[in-house]
């Protein structure tokens, strides 16, 4: 059984590997003088995700989000294994699942080479591999004081929607119906990581928070920074919320974003914008890595924001 729904499901040609599914291993060549990117995520029904949601959504949040780590890093996309528990063989939910896997990885170029399925509570895990050249990844401990601190994309649909869905925000239905799909289907900002190779100087993916997230680049940097509320980039939808504590803790700390929060310095100002434009994305200035520790949100006045929260908790209840 569990070799026929591998065969049925995932299984593909693989040339981009010597040798795909359908061994114990698979065997993989790299590009000769390249460093490997491997990053894992796991994604557990009830925790990640409602027993409501679509496989085919499932299928691409489950990469994305892996995909959304490579281009934190500035990696091309090459491999993914992947491992389904299940509470029962479904092949209807398998179908509609590997749909929405396979459309996202092949607009990526990322071959699935492996995994495993077993019986249990729906959990999915997935490993990618990425290739980058030496010395050229993004990594987190690199910003320095006086670099500018730069956002992708918007901030906050995704945690509003699900605080939407949750019931812990009321929203119009036209202004709902406008954010659900960044909680359901977010973009990997793939391009925009190779395209800041040699621009930017840190960089990390927002999925558990703008706050915590570069708070961990801001760790490895040994540095702070200082934000502006009123820059960061959101929906028309999300900003006619922000009077509630709840949209603006969406936005500061909500994550699910997976956007890429990173720095430059000011003389590289040009080539960020040149960056986004090239990878098709907007980019958003938001405030500036400082040599005294800590992060502070000021509104329009200058004036500290009260920060409740930073970010996700993993093991909170």
């Amino acid at each position: 059984m569990e070799f026929d729904l591998i065969a049925r499901h995932f299984t593909r040609a693989t040339p981009g590997a010597v040798l795909g599914v359908g061994d114990d291993c698979a065997l993989l060549a790299p590009t000769p003088g390249m460093q490997l990117a491997v990053s894992s995520d796991m994604l557990l029904e009830g925790r990640h995700f409602s027993p409501q949601d679509g496989p085919a959504g499932l299928g691409h949040k489950a990469l994305a989000v892996n995909l959304s780590d490579l281009a934190a890093m500035g990696a091309t996309p090459r491999w993914a294994t992947l491992s389904i528990a299940l509470p029962a063989a479904d092949e209807g939910w398998l179908a509609a699942f590997a749909r929405g896997f396979f459309r996202i990885a092949d607009q990526h170029g990322i071959e699935l080479v492996g995994g495993d399925t077993t019986r249990g509570p729906l959990t999915l895990s997935i490993t990618v591999i990425g290739e980058v050249p030496p010395g050229q990844a993004l990594r987190r401990d690199g910003a320095r004081p006086g670099d500018d601190v730069w956002v992708s994309g918007t901030l906050g649909a995704a945690a509003m929607a699900l605080a939407y869905r949750q019931g812990r925000l009321f929203m119009e239905q036209i202004d709902a119906a406008k954010v659900l799909p960044a909680l359901y289907l977010p973009t990997p900002r793939v391009e925009l990581g190779l395209a800041l190779r040699g621009v930017a100087t840190s960089a990390i993916d927002i999925s558990d928070g703008l706050l915590g997230d570069l708070g961990h680049v801001l760790e490895r940097s040994q540095a702070g920074a200082v934000l502006d509320f009123a820059a960061l980039p959101t929906l028309p939808a999300v900003r006619a919320y922000l009077h509630e504590a709840v949209a603006r803790d969406c936005v500061l700390a909500g994550g699910d974003d997976y956007e890429l929060c990173f720095t430059a310095p000011p003389d590289k100002h040009d080539a960020v914008l040149a960056a986004a434009a090239s990878a098709g994305v907007a980019v958003t200035r938001i405030g500036r890595i400082t040599d005294t520790p800590g992060l502070s949100v000021v509104d329009a006045d200058g004036a500290p924001l009260t920060i409740e929260r930073t970010g996700h908790d993993h093991f909170a209840a």
